[in-house]
C-alpha cells in the first residue's frame, strides 16, 4: 500500500487503523492512561498509532515504541506553534486511518478542524475522551472545544463528574468509561513487595519505625499542595514518625519548597521531582494522599489501590467513584487542611485501620484492569465503523 492510499484502497479484512492524538506524552495521568490503553489493547483487532503535539513532552514515547506502537512527534514548540496541524494533515492523508481518537481538549479541538478538511468519504470516525472537567479548562480552549465538539461521532468521559461538567447539548450522548491501568506491574511489585519496600525506604532515608506518606501529583495549583503542606505540619506536630514524600514536577516547585521550609517541615516533606518509578515508591509507602482541588479520574489513586495502599483523598471529580470512605480509603472535603490532617493522623496512628483499608483497596482495584476498559472502547470503535459503513 502506498503512502497516499485512500480509504477505498485499503486491503479487505485488515484490522481497522486507529490514530490516537494527544497534546503530549509527558508523565501526566491522562498520558499514562493512553499509553496503558494502547499497549494493552487488542492489537490483533486494531492497528494503533499515536501522535503527540508538543515535542518537549515525550517522556512516555519510548514505552510506546518499545511495545511496537508507531509514534509520531508533530513537533510543536508551544501551543502557539500551529505548524503541527500541517503534519497531522499529512499523517491523516497517508495513514488511511479509520478512527481519530483525541484526548485532552486542545488537541481534540484542533484535530477536529484538520479532520474537517478531509473529504467525507476519507474522513476517519472522530472520538474524543474528556479526562477532566470541561468547565475547568482555559477559556480559549473551552470555547474552541465547544465550537468543534459537534463534529465528534462519540464522546467518552472518564467519570460521572466529567459527564456532568459537559455542556448540556453533549451530556446525554456522552459515554462514561472509568479508565484503567496496566495492572501487571502492580502484580509484579506485590510479589516482591517486602524487598521493594526495603529498597525504597533505604533510598529515601526512612528510618525503622517511621511511616511514609506519599503523594503523586504535578506541582500545580489544582493539586492542592498548599493544603497538603498545612495538613502535614499538623500531622508531624502530633507524630514525628511521619514522613511525607512528593513525586511530581511543575511550575510551583520553588514556591512549594519555600512554603515547606516556612512551615518548619524540613526533611519531613521531601519533593522528589519527576519520577518514572511511582509504583515502586507506592510499594514502599504506608499511605497515599491526594489533596487536589479538582480531578478527573486520578491514575495515581488507581495505582495506589492496585498496590493495596490505603488512600486519603479529597472528594472531588471522579475520586468519589474510586474511593469509598471507610472501605478502601478516607475522603475529606477539598481545601480543608484540618480535615486532611485528621484523616491522615487516623491512619498513621491506627495500624489496624491501615490494614483494613489496604485490603479494601486491593479488593476493589480489580475493576481498574485496562484490558476490560480497552474492550469497551474497541466495541465503541466497531459500532461507529459499522454505522459509518451503512
Amino acid at each position: 500500500m502506498g503512502p497516499d492510499s485512500g480509504r477505498e484502497d485499503r486491503a479487505p479484512g485488515r484490522p481497522p487503523r486507529v490514530l490516537i492524538l494527544i497534546k503530549g506524552l509527558g508523565l501526566g495521568g491522562a498520558e499514562r492512561l493512553v499509553v496503558d490503553l494502547v499497549t494493552r489493547a487488542g492489537r490483533h483487532r486494531f492497528d494503533y498509532e499515536v501522535a503527540y503535539v508538543l515535542a518537549a513532552q515525550d517522556a512516555l514515547a519510548p514505552a510506546l515504541e518499545s511495545s511496537g506502537v508507531p509514534v509520531h512527534a508533530l513537533g510543536a514548540t508551544s501551543t502557539a506553534d500551529i505548524r503541527w496541524l500541517v503534519k497531522l494533515r499529512r499523517l491523516l492523508d497517508g495513514g488511511a486511518f479509520d478512527v481519530l481518537h483525541s484526548h485532552l481538549p486542545f488537541s481534540a479541538a484542533m484535530g477536529r478542524l484538520v479532520a474537517l478538511s478531509i473529504p467525507p468519504r476519507l474522513r476517519p470516525v472522530l472520538v474524543y475522551t474528556e479526562h477532566s472537567l470541561w468547565d475547568r479548562a482555559a477559556i480559549a480552549t473551552r470555547i474552541l472545544n465547544g465550537a468543534t465538539a459537534c463534529l465528534d461521532d462519540a464522546t467518552i468521559v472518564v467519570s460521572a463528574a466529567s459527564r456532568d461538567a459537559l455542556p448540556s447539548r453533549l451530556r446525554d450522548e456522552a459515554q462514561v468509561i472509568i479508565h484503567g491501568i496496566d495492572q501487571e506491574p502492580c502484580r509484579e511489585l506485590l510479589a516482591c513487595r517486602e524487598r521493594t519496600r526495603v529498597s525504597v525506604r533505604e533510598e529515601l532515608g526512612i528510618a525503622e519505625g517511621e511511616l511514609l506518606v506519599l503523594t503523586v501529583a504535578n506541582l500545580r495549583k489544582e493539586k492542592g499542595y498548599d493544603v497538603l503542606i498545612d495538613a502535614a505540619r499538623g500531622v508531624v506536630a502530633e507524630d514525628s514518625r511521619v514522613r511525607f514524600v512528593s513525586a511530581g514536577w511543575g511550575p510551583l516547585e520553588s514556591e512549594l519548597v519555600a512554603a515547606r521550609d516556612a512551615a518548619g517541615l524540613g526533611d519531613r516533606l521531601e519533593f522528589l521531582g519527576r519520577r518514572t518509578d511511582v509504583m515502586r515508591l507506592m510499594a514502599g509507602s504506608d499511605v497515599f494522599v491526594l489533596a487536589s482541588r479538582q480531578e478527573g479520574v486520578p491514575v495515581s489513586i488507581m495505582e495506589a489501590m492496585s498496590l493495596g495502599l490505603p488512600v486519603v483523598a479529597t472528594s472531588v471529580g471522579g475520586v468519589v467513584e474510586l474511593v469509598t470512605s471507610e472501605v478502601n480509603g478516607l475522603l475529606v472535603s477539598p481545601g480543608r487542611p484540618d480535615l486532611l490532617a485528621q484523616a491522615l493522623s487516623r491512619l498513621t496512628k491506627d495500624a489496624a485501620l491501615r490494614s483494613h483499608l489496604a485490603q479494601g483497596a486491593l479488593h476493589d482495584s480489580v475493576r481498574f484492569d485496562v484490558s476490560r476498559i480497552s474492550e469497551q472502547i474497541e466495541s465503541l470503535y466497531l459500532r461507529l465503523l459499522q454505522e459509518r459503513s451503512r
